[in-house]
């Protein structure tokens, strides 16, 4: 079933497009890191669509990607899982795998590592704001094996109907018969159909993935 009962979407602006949150690759789409809020809240059967921030030019307000919920579990399973084994990163890889989301786990003591990242300071050492923003309020990553990533080709979508403006936060829509979000996913899906759980276009940033990110300052490095 496309749309379950009593499931919501869930509305927010990607203001980067690296390829590290949401991270598309290996046929399944991660969200490990940022909008805490959503991946704290979000439960199996939601859908999360990503609208392009001004910062992304000619994406601006337009459909980064699109994913259905399709399993939700904590950072250590997600370390130790070994589907999830290519998403962990290798800074000294491809541009793929420099930005592995499969970065935190607990040690010894049962303190969070931050495995050297884009979410890591230049020299690879732990940025602690990042660390605390993404590891805080939750612990949860988000999986999809049923989505759209349209990246850099991030195509136009009627956001009017869904009362949506780009801003911070995230948007939260429960999803009842033909109202509000439903026609929104279920065009997208039927256009792109053949396209599902591949990447149709680069990461906005792509280009870019060996900069790392400080989420406190926005500066990219």
């Amino acid at each position: 079933m496309l749309i379950e009962p009593n499931t919501h979407l869930f509305l927010y602006v990607v203001a980067r497009d690296f390829g590290f949150a949401p991270n598309p690759f290996h046929g399944i789409c991660t969200l490990a890191t940022c909008k805490p809020g959503i991946r704290k809240s979000a439960k199996v059967g939601d859908w999360i669509l990503g609208v392009g921030g001004k910062e992304l030019g000619g994406a601006h307000k337009k459909c980064i990607f699109l994913m259905k919920v399709t399993e939700k579990i904590g950072f250590e399973d997600y370390w130790r899982d070994e589907r999830f084994g290519l998403k962990k990163p290798i800074r000294n890889g491809s541009n793929v795998m420099m930005l592995g989301d499969n970065i935190y786990h607990r040690d010894e003591t049962g303190d969070w590592i931050q495995e050297d990242s884009h979410h890591s300071n230049s020299d690879g050492s732990p940025n602690t704001h990042n660390l605390q923003r993404d590891t805080g309020n939750t612990d949860q990553v988000l999986i999809s094996e049923y989505f759209l990533y349209f990246g850099s080709g991030a195509v136009s979508v009627d956001l009017d109907s869904v009362s949506y403006k780009n801003g911070l936060g995230f948007k939260k829509l429960k999803l009842e018969g033909r109202l509000r979000g439903t026609d929104l996913i279920e065009s997208l899906v039927n256009r792109y159909r053949c396209d599902l759980n591949t990447i149709i276009s680069d990461p906005c940033q792509f280009s870019v993935s060996h900069q790392r990110v400080d989420q406190r300052s926005g500066k990219i490095s």
